[in-house]
């Protein structure tokens, strides 16, 4: 399977359908975004195997759950707003407290909802899910990842939630690369600060490396593609090291991942941290380079966040 240059909805659905031969289970529930997300093309391989419940995204979540408590594999799919906000209680209830196997994908995280708007942008979905207990949330960076962590999600039973961009985006990782779900990937080794990032900020965390190198400053940067459970241990290990944290992230910065670090570095060893991220307000309609240069999503955005907790730091 190619899995540079491509969308990473074709390769996702690739995977779905490689998958689905091995799993005679496994189904698919759509809730009338078969188009947008392509698990047409799953639907044509599998059209026994596909529901679709039309625009009833909660409707989506209790058929899915029904369908895991007779022994199925449901996946769903629709835009992150609906796959989380809307159908929260579903999500919490008829799913995670019935401790049902569900794979729930939302697509278009963050600002990448770009000229769909404020409705369609969730910048609050990975703090919905991360509340509801037992919840994984997983966002791959590119299609290698996503394609090596895909068996794993498959294998882990209860409910998923990965964070799925459309769109094709800029490789990270080479063929190959060995993945583990709930573990960090640490992409570039530092001394002065750690930068962790998720999602889109991976490439904008490794370009702000880059600054930061011709600056004389060594950063660190690690991929946190499982934001629940999150690596404790690659956290405390880089917070012993530098004592110096920033973190990336496409969401919120209440409730995402700079929380979820935050909390580790509070409980097991406190240093100076800053965080990048949308800072609590709603999206808006724009393309991908505008909105990210708005709500301070750019690779400078974190040089400067590094600057600031050095300047705290001491350094």
């Amino acid at each position: 399977m190619k899995l540079h240059d491509r969308q990473l909805r074709d390769i996702y659905v690739d995977l779905l359908i490689e998958a689905a031969k091995k799993h005679p289970n496994l189904v698919i529930v759509e809730a009338d975004l078969m188009k947008a997300a392509k698990t047409t093309g799953f639907a044509e391989v599998f059209p026994e195997r596909t529901i679709n419940v039309g625009v009833a995204e909660a409707n989506m979540i209790g058929v899915a759950a029904g369908l895991s408590n007779i022994g199925k594999l449901p996946f769903t799919h629709t835009f992150t707003p609906f796959a989380t906000r809307r159908c929260f209680d579903q999500v919490m209830l008829s799913v995670a407290y019935a401790q049902l196997n569900v794979k729930m994908v939302g697509s278009d995280p963050g600002i990448m909802a770009t000229l769909n708007g404020g409705t369609h942008m969730s910048l609050e979905d990975v703090g919905i899910m991360r509340t509801i207990p037992t919840m994984t949330i997983f966002e791959p960076v590119d299609g290698v990842q996503l394609a090596g962590m895909f068996d794993q999600i498959i294998e882990h039973y209860g409910p998923v939630y990965i964070r799925l961009l459309r769109q094709e985006f800029p490789s990270v990782f080479a063929d190959g690369t060995q993945f583990t779900l709930g573990k960090a990937n640490k992409l570039e080794e530092g001394t002065d600060v750690s930068i962790f990032a998720t999602g889109i900020m991976v490439v904008e965390a490794l370009e702000a490396r880059k600054i930061l190198a011709e600056e004389g400053i060594s950063a660190s940067v690690v991929n946190i593609h499982t934001v629940k459970p999150i690596d404790r241990e690659a956290i405390i290990s880089e917070a012993k090291k530098t004592r110096a944290i920033v973190t990336a992230e496409n969401h919120n910065i209440i409730n995402g991942l700079g929380s979820a670090v935050a909390e580790v570095l509070v409980e097991e060893y406190p240093v100076v941290m800053e965080r990048v991220g949308t800072k609590d307000h709603f999206g808006e309609v724009g393309k991908k380079d505008f909105l990210m240069e708005k709500f301070g999503l750019k690779a400078h955005n974190i040089v400067d966040a590094v600057h600031r907790v050095l300047e705290r730091k001491g350094k």
